[in-house]
């Protein structure tokens, strides 16, 4: 069994695309994923399965979602190794002064191509900080994201589905996920 965790994008954001929290847990069931748990209110859950296409298993849930709630919320799939590899990847964790409240991993469905890697390295959008490493983005925000220009500068940039969460909820999921690990 995988541990999965499964971030949803654009879900439960200023009262649009709502979700709750069981309902999230109930599609994963009659999926038949094992031991659904979800963790905040915007779109996150673990859970177990055995399927071995990842794709397919997104789409799956992207469709119950769609079906379900009337709007369609891309899904960011990691197995729990994965996510140790985000973690160990993080470019700003030797550094002292950064605030894991401002620290963002966007999750991408899928790397960039070289071209767009490249034109990601090249934004400069004010104090904000942006690492490019495999499907995830690492931006730092020293100032918060409220003002930040750089969210609408990547949407432009790349056209590939992403969703962001911050480093402590990052950290989180992959305490959960191993934990499941564990279980089984």
């Amino acid at each position: 069994m995988l541990a999965i965790v499964c971030l949803l994008r654009g879900v439960n954001l200023g009262g649009h695309n709502k979700i709750g929290m069981d309902s999230l847990r109930a599609i994963c069931s009659s999926l038949k994923l094992q031991s659904p748990q979800t963790y905040i209110q915007s779109g996150n859950v673990v859970f177990g399965t055995t399927e071995p296409d990842l794709g397919k298993l997104a789409r799956r849930i992207e469709d119950c979602v769609e079906k379900g709630h009337g709007f369609r919320s891309s899904a960011m799939l990691r197995t729990a190794s994965e996510m140790r590899s985000v973690v160990a990847r993080n470019p700003f964790a030797s550094r002292k002064n950064i605030d894991p409240a401002k620290l963002v991993v966007s999750f991408l469905a899928e790397a960039p191509t070289a071209d767009e890697a490249k034109r990601l390295a090249e934004i400069k959008a004010g104090p904000e900080e942006l690492r490019v490493s495999g499907r995830e983005l690492y931006i730092y925000f020293p100032d918060g994201q409220g003002r930040s220009k750089l969210p609408a500068i990547l949407k432009r940039t790349v056209k590939i589905p992403a969703t962001a969460r911050n480093w402590n909820t990052v950290n989180k999921l992959l305490a959960m996920a191993e934990e499941l690990e564990a279980a089984k």
